[in-house]
């Protein structure tokens, strides 16, 4: 059975498959569990009124874009690296765009 090489390959394929269907699966029945979580969530944030989402843990301007100072990331000096892996992800504020345009 697993002489020829195109049958190991097409097992796989089929191995692969059957994973990819699985992972479906499984996806469906857990976010029928998580909606009671989200509703939790959604509850928890509504009765104490928090006001933005954390989006990266590691530098406070990354935390909350925001309310963020306009110099912190380059508290260190001027010329400064960014140091933190989330500031290359995160894009600079509109309001800075717009004053960089003129």
């Amino acid at each position: 059975m697993w002489q020829r090489k195109c049958n190991r390959f097409f097992f796989y394929i089929q191995l692969n498959i059957i994973i990819l269907i699985l992972i479906f699966v499984h996806a469906y029945f857990a976010r029928s569990a998580a909606v009671s979580i989200f509703q939790e969530k959604s509850g928890l944030v509504s009765r104490y009124e928090l006001t933005d989402l954390c989006l990266f843990t590691d530098a406070r301007y990354t935390r909350h874009p925001v309310m963020a100072d306009l110099n912190t990331p380059f508290q260190d000096y001027p010329m400064s690296f960014e140091h933190f892996p989330s500031g290359s992800l995160m894009t600079p504020p509109l309001h800075l765009k717009s004053h960089a345009n003129h």
